[in-house]
């Protein structure tokens, strides 16, 4: 016996995968389109990004994370919002770090806010603290 509310369920959890599958897809191609570190940056030896991911909420640090960059990692600096009802949110480095190798800067420390909505509230829920190094070739 099958009843309606199981069918629901069934077709909400293929729908997700799907969804899931596409979203994965296109982060796959957007980091193939970013190209290498090597190819966008060849001045560039090496790169790390320290990043300490916060929500505007009671317990604010979700998450703190370092990336070690080489020449041969992709060029693709964009990090998803963790609050899973964020909508067209997210955080991209890629203009601060292209900045920093058009400067020619060795380290920068910065904020950026996700500017995704989460239902009725609007952005700013969300913000990671960043530092990042950047080695160059002599």
């Amino acid at each position: 016996m099958f009843c309606k509310g199981a069918f629901y369920l069934l077709k909400e959890k293929t729908v997700n995968r799907q969804d899931y599958a596409a979203k994965r897809e296109l982060k796959k191609q957007n980091r193939l389109d970013a190209g290498l570190i090597s190819g966008r940056f060849p001045e560039v030896s090496g790169m790390v990004i320290h990043m300490t991911y916060s929500q505007k909420v009671l317990n604010p640090i979700l998450m703190e994370r370092t990336i070690n960059i080489c020449p041969d990692s992709y060029a693709y600096f964009n990090m998803e919002c963790m609050t899973k009802s964020c909508s067209n949110g997210g955080f991209d480095l890629t203009s601060i770090i292209a900045d920093m190798v058009k400067k020619h800067t060795k380290s920068a420390k910065g904020e950026i806010n996700c500017k995704g909505e989460v239902g009725v509230a609007a952005s700013g829920h969300a913000f990671v603290l960043y530092e990042i190094s950047i080695q160059y070739k002599k």
